[in-house]
């Protein structure tokens, strides 16, 4: 697999670019990728069909969209870009608007990039690290970042430094939880690396298994788990899945998803 660095090359960085909505901001993301020959201009058309049909699910956490599509033959090799916006710009989300930067994916399938998802998901998820990629003055000093020149981390977004580990679910029981997205390749992904940073921590990773899926296929799989994570607009989507769909809205807190994860199991 991929790790992030290989998968964002300093090409496919832009900082302090001009967009007046998110389609251009998208727009912007999904030319570096044609420029850097992972996509065609199609792709870039598929970005922004998902989100005027699913919503604007894919602003993750505040001020941060991951902008992608599912793998389809504009995807001619799988790739990121990172746009930083001059000014932010309004995609509609609920809570997370507005957004001054847009990490593109695009994916030929659901397997290679998974390590590199996790890194981000670390990165964007430390404060630090956050902050050091926010104020990076040029594509090569945010590259560095990315490939792990960076400060000592702050704290992360995790939990009260007080609050217990759960004792452990059901002895003997294997537990799955669904994270879902519009597609299953992209913030389902960048969800479920993060539940299993809480898994870890709690001690429950040989317990609980995280699967991430698109939305079709997880009202056939809804059945096999215990509960289903999803945005906002995820969630309207999927209606009555027979079991609990519990909404997370920072795609990279660590503490947020704590306390999902604490009521799914009333602990």
């Amino acid at each position: 697999m991929e790790d992030l660095k290989d998968l964002l090359p300093v090409e496919a960085v832009r900082l302090d670019v001009r967009a007046a909505d998110w389609r251009e901001a998208i727009g912007a993301a999904g030319r570096l990728m044609v420029e850097t020959g992972a996509t065609t201009d199609e792709y870039t058309r598929e970005m922004v069909a998902n989100v005027e049909e699913n919503g604007p699910y894919i602003v993750i956490a505040p001020g941060v969209a991951f902008a992608h599509s599912r793998p389809s033959p504009a995807v001619l090799s799988t790739g990121m870009s990172w746009v930083r916006l001059a000014e932010p710009v309004e995609f509609g989300h609920e809570s997370n608007d507005p957004v001054t930067l847009v990490v593109a994916l695009a994916a030929q399938d659901s397997a290679a990039h998974t390590s590199a998802m996790a890194s981000l998901a670390r990165l964007l998820g430390d404060p630090g690290t956050a902050a050091a990629l926010a104020a990076a003055p040029t594509p090569e000093a945010l590259h560095a970042v990315l490939a792990g020149e960076r400060p000592e981390e702050g704290p992360e977004k995790s939990g009260p430094a007080t609050a217990s580990e759960p004792a452990e679910p059901r002895a003997g029981s294997l537990h799955k939880i669904l994270t879902v997205c519009g597609n299953g390749v992209g913030t389902s992904l960048f969800l479920k690396n993060t539940l299993e940073q809480v898994l870890d921590r709690w001690g429950w990773s040989r317990f609980v298994t995280v699967e991430a899926t698109d939305t079709i296929s997880a009202k056939g799989k809804a059945s096999e788990a215990v509960a289903l994570l999803t945005s906002r607009e995820i969630a309207r989507t999927l209606g009555d899945v027979g079991r609990p769909v519990k909404v997370v809205q920072d795609f990279t807190s660590t503490a947020e998803v704590d306390a999902v994860l604490r009521d799914t199991y009333d602990v």
